[in-house]
């Protein structure tokens, strides 16, 4: 183990000590923070950190233990990436579909970071070893606009800005069913499912999960199918895919929440061989809003819908208007 320790400003940025906790040197998440308060492994003022929330001390000194680790040796694969916008301090990507992040277990080599490495070995180190310069995630089966710190300075001011909730995310997703209004807003708080421990699920219980806010509107509508525009104001694991399976309009093509059997009646019957062959959910981060960290600007980046959604629209476009 190896013990380091570091003064609490006097005014720090956080209140609570897994968000200070995870600014520091080997850590790089809120939820390795938390792993190590969990085990006993921090120490405000000498006491033991009893609680991922308990509140920082300013002028104490934090003390946490770092287990030794096998050093972590990321390789560069050079997969084709988009580029949207890059600079000296941040890289924003349109992630393909059926992409993973960062190297995790089954996924060592062919991972988001594996294709950024090649392009630039200029990533955030806080991020962490397996996670350079990753500030926020998509899901494997979900595509579009991903920031890239390349640089730690970077890596703290997008943190805390995703933290803070103050970068604006759009999305456009195919789901089924007409919705009965031309939008609304989903409320309804999410926890890990106690059915199934993979699976995020929303409860109505007071106190229990974390609240979650979506905002949708119609941007198309077809015969047993909408295209949305969806506006998240929380960012919580499979908060879209949850909130829309929660009232009956699953994505379509989502393998975890959305319909296992495709119509083999009905109006969208003829459909279901292109809804198949998509194999994701039909989920596009279609734009992103941030600071930049150096320029003090808003930057908008756009990303282009990529081929395998444009496909399965055009098809359902062309299906409705040769049956009008």
């Amino acid at each position: 183990m190896k013990e380091i320790s570091v003064i609490v400003p006097t005014s720090p940025e956080f209140a609570r000590v897994d968000q200070f906790l995870a600014t520091q040197e080997g850590i790089g998440s809120r939820g390795v923070a938390q792993r190590l308060i969990r085990k006993g492994l921090v120490r405000l003022g000498g006491k033991p950190v009893k609680k991922p929330s308990d509140k920082l001390t300013p002028g104490t000194t934090l003390a946490y233990m770092l287990p030794e680790v096998e050093p972590v040796q990321l390789i560069a694969r050079p997969f084709p990436l988009e580029i949207l916008y890059e600079d000296d301090m941040i890289i924003v990507v349109n992630k393909p579909p059926h992409m993973v992040i960062h190297p995790a277990p089954g996924h060592g080599d062919d991972t988001l970071v594996n294709a950024l490495l090649a392009y630039t070995r200029a990533l955030a180190p806080m991020g962490g070893a397996r996670r350079p310069g990753i500030v926020h995630r998509l899901d494997k089966g979900t595509s579009g606009a991903l920031i890239v710190a390349k640089t730690d300075k970077a890596y703290l001011s997008l943190m805390k800005q995703f933290r803070e909730r103050l970068v604006e995310k759009t999305y456009h997703a195919l789901v089924y069913g007409q919705m009965d209004r031309d939008e609304g807003v989903i409320e309804h708080a999410i926890s890990r499912s106690a059915r199934n421990r993979k699976k995020m699920a929303v409860t109505r219980a007071p106190g229990v999960g974390r609240e979650a806010v979506t905002r949708w509107k119609v941007r198309a509508s077809f015969p047993g199918l909408s295209f949305l525009e969806l506006r998240p104001r929380t960012g919580r694991t499979h908060q879209l895919r949850v909130h829309l399976y929660s009232i009956g309009h699953p994505i379509l093509g989502d393998p975890v929440y959305g319909r296992r059997r495709f119509p083999k009646a009905g109006i969208l019957a003829p459909l279901a061989k292109e809804i198949r062959a998509l194999r994701r959910q039909a989920l596009h981060a279609s734009e992103i809003t941030f600071l930049h960290p150096a320029i003090k600007k808003h930057l908008t980046i756009k990303a282009p819908c990529t081929g395998d959604l444009k496909h399965l629209y055009n098809c359902i476009e062309d299906y409705f208007n040769r049956k009008d």
